[in-house]
């Protein structure tokens, strides 16, 4: 099963399909940054991932940000309910000096939790605070609890890396196939 949306406003316009078995792993935005930590989210969860992307990056990488984080949300959270899934997963990643822990329910309820501090605003020419509304727009759309801890950092970038590459392998466990509903209540939303 792989999942297609598009969403168009007059902000972005953003195309992407999502395979939850894995596969190509194409990103084409040009913010190099965002670029860079969705191919490693996607690349540790699992998950095969084309996606274009673009909009009023004149104006900063805001809007790009949180839409691709709504519509990525939206393809995993419509992947999750496929069949029956794990539900729960988590990761202690370490990237060099830095340490992220991260855990993950697939339970129907969309929050992001963060514990942490960048030590810098910006890597490179993006915002460094986009980070936490990239998740928020993700697990709201998917219907996703994610909490993330940085446990240590040693600088932005490998403190960024760990987030994404945590997430990806806490969400990687938690999509795992399950035998039954992993839920008393017989739903998850």
């Amino acid at each position: 099963m792989t999942v297609k949306l598009e969403r168009k406003t007059k902000e972005t316009v953003i195309s992407l399909e999502l395979s939850p078995e894995g596969g190509e792993i194409r990103v084409s935005i040009s913010c190099g940054f965002l670029r860079h930590m969705v191919e490693l989210f996607a690349f540790h969860a699992g998950i095969g991932l084309v996606a274009e992307a673009g909009g009023d990056e004149e104006v900063d990488w805001h809007h790009l940000t949180e839409d691709l984080g709504i519509v990525l949300g939206r393809a995993f959270g419509m992947a999750a309910a496929e069949a029956p899934r794990k539900r729960y997963g988590w990761c202690a990643l370490p990237m060099d000096g830095s340490l992220v822990l991260a855990a993950a329910d697939l339970g129907g309820r969309g929050q992001f939790e963060w514990k942490g501090a960048f030590p810098a605003e910006r890597c490179g020419d993006f915002d460094l605070e986009l980070i936490p509304e990239f998740w928020k727009a993700f697990c709201r759309e998917g219907k996703i609890t994610l909490h993330a801890q940085a446990l240590a950092c040693d600088n932005a970038h490998h403190l960024a890396e760990a987030l994404f590459k945590g997430a990806g392998r806490a969400l990687r466990e938690a999509f795992l196939p399950a035998e039954s509903l992993q839920s008393t209540k017989g739903t998850l939303v």
